[in-house]
């Protein structure tokens, strides 16, 4: 299950991508328009911005930008970014990888083995939709 902070974020960058692009979009319009939270938008839109993500304008017409083009932001990266780890045993995990105190053989564990599966289903579809395909741009 997602959490709150990445259905807000994914949410905040799909409300920015349907704006005009390079015009910098104020916090206080995405909080409003889709009922997130503004002090918990700032730190998501912090962290976005920490990756690359997004830029930011201080000032008079200032606000956040995509940094990058919709179409070349997967949206495993940015669930990679607001939530971490894609795969839902640490065993699995490309990026996030841990060994599970209680196996006592990776090779030989059937839940290891169907995780990898759903981990590797998972991660075609949310690397094949970008930034883009979720604002349908």
């Amino acid at each position: 299950m997602l959490s709150k902070k990445t259905k807000y974020g994914l949410k905040a960058l799909i409300y920015i991508a349907k704006q005009q692009r390079a015009v910098p979009v104020l916090i206080s319009d995405i909080s409003a328009n889709e009922n997130i939270p503004k002090k918990f938008l700032e730190t998501i839109l912090l962290d976005l911005k920490k990756f690359g993500v997004l830029g930011s304008k201080k000032g008079k017409g200032g606000g956040y930008y995509l940094a990058k083009e919709p179409n070349a932001v997967t949206v495993a990266s940015l669930i990679r970014i607001l939530e971490g780890p894609i795969a839902l045993l640490p065993c699995v995990s490309l990026n996030f990888y841990k060994k599970c105190d209680d196996c006592r053989d990776e090779q030989q564990c059937e839940l290891n083995y169907f995780m990898a599966q759903v981990r590797d289903n998972t991660l075609t579809l949310l690397e094949g939709k970008s930034l883009a395909d979720l604002a349908r741009l």
